[in-house]
């Protein structure tokens, strides 16, 4: 009989909110693969666990161990995985594990519990129906410079992780592509004694911050919708593209998706008086 993959979620700060179910998941298991063995050994000796074996799984060694994980489940040993705190593949390793042990056909199960997106996601005050997970930003680069591009036009709440020694740069950038007037929580050392989160406008946090220390969370507001186009601004933006070579057909399609509105509203625009729209529409 196969074994079993376990995606336990870990304390973030507070070694109290491991849960019962993960105390017992991490106390039955033959191995469990964590990023660091020092520290997961140090929670399992405040739950009171001994006797698994411990492997590391990073970034670097995931994918070979992904495969020896598939090879002790289909030997029949059950294997958890956990992060250095949190809930395991969420920035962290495991993605590669869990697809391999899922592609192998094999059980993967998780054991829910602290995560620090959600937990500064439900206590920043922004919206939280609709929202989207960036991770942690490119740190240079084009590559950076898109990601900060796509979350200014974002109209989600949006949710970021970053390293203390770059949290005023990225505060700083998020400024600058998204306007002073948006609305960031800044979340750090959750769970812990000394928990914080500064609520604000962009243009005062990295003054708001203070010193950095901990990990951040960073809980963005999505951006707002824009004031619908007036008249002379579809006809303006219709003579640039007509100026430019394109036929009126291709303007009029461009100058709809460009500015949000209504094609059909371009177009009555695009001719030579308004009552030829009631004739031709397409």
């Amino acid at each position: 009989m196969s074994g079993r993959l376990f995606l336990v979620a870990t304390p973030i700060g507070n070694l109290d909110d491991l849960s019962p179910r993960a105390v017992a998941v991490l106390g039955e298991v033959d191995v469990i693969a964590c990023e660091d063995t020092r520290r997961t050994g140090r929670l399992l000796q405040h739950a009171g666990i001994s006797g698994p074996k411990l492997v590391s799984v990073r970034d670097a060694n995931e994918a070979a161990r992904a495969q020896e994980i598939v090879t002790w489940l289909q030997a029949g040993k059950n294997v958890a995985l956990v992060s250095d705190a949190g809930t395991p593949a969420i920035s962290d390793p495991g993605y590669k594990v869990v697809k391999a042990v899922t592609g192998a056909k094999l059980e993967a199960i998780a054991i829910p519990g602290p995560s620090a997106l959600l937990t500064a996601l439900i206590t920043s005050g922004l919206p939280t129906d609709r929202f989207v997970f960036e991770g942690f930003l490119p740190r240079k680069g084009g590559d950076r410079t898109r990601r900060l591009a796509a979350i200014a036009a974002e109209r989600r709440t949006i949710v970021l992780y970053e390293a203390p020694h770059r949290v005023l740069a990225t505060l700083v950038d998020l400024e600058a592509a998204c306007g002073g007037d948006r609305v960031v929580a800044v979340a750090r050392e959750l769970t812990k004694l000394h928990e914080e989160i500064w609520r604000g406008q962009l243009r005062h946090a990295a003054s708001g911050v203070g010193e950095p220390r901990g990990e951040y969370v960073l809980v963005l507001g999505g951006a707002l919708p824009s004031e619908p186009a007036d008249d002379a601004a579809i006809v303006g933006a219709l003579a640039d593209h007509m100026a430019g070579g394109e036929d009126r057909k291709t303007a009029v399609t461009a100058v709809a998706k460009e500015l949000e509105v209504p094609r059909r509203r371009v177009y009555a625009l695009s001719l030579p008086d308004s009552s030829a729209a009631q004739d031709e529409q397409t």
